[in-house]
């Protein structure tokens, strides 16, 4: 699963310097995660360090994009450790 930041995130900047994959950044009016880059923390956190931190809890399981957890884990396989 990916994650999603709802509309009603009010760009508090904490969410994004937060991603060790570096799946946040700014949209066309908030942030965004991008599917592709999003583990939901999978390989580096116990829980999903955007959602520890954001401050209006706008950040949730996007439905349109599910994943189990061995993908995700296959997704930080590749993303972290492609060779050379």
């Amino acid at each position: 699963m990916a994650l999603l930041i709802e509309n009603s995130c009010i760009n508090c900047d904490m969410c994004e310097p937060e991603c060790p994959n570096g799946a946040i950044s700014y949209g066309l009016e908030i942030y965004e995660i991008e599917t592709d880059l999003c583990t939901e923390c999978v390989g580096h956190y116990d829980k999903p360090t955007c959602i520890s931190v954001c401050p209006i809890d706008c950040i949730i399981v996007d439905p349109a994009n599910t994943e189990s957890q061995e993908q995700l884990w296959d997704k930080f396989v590749i993303l972290h450790h492609q060779a050379p």
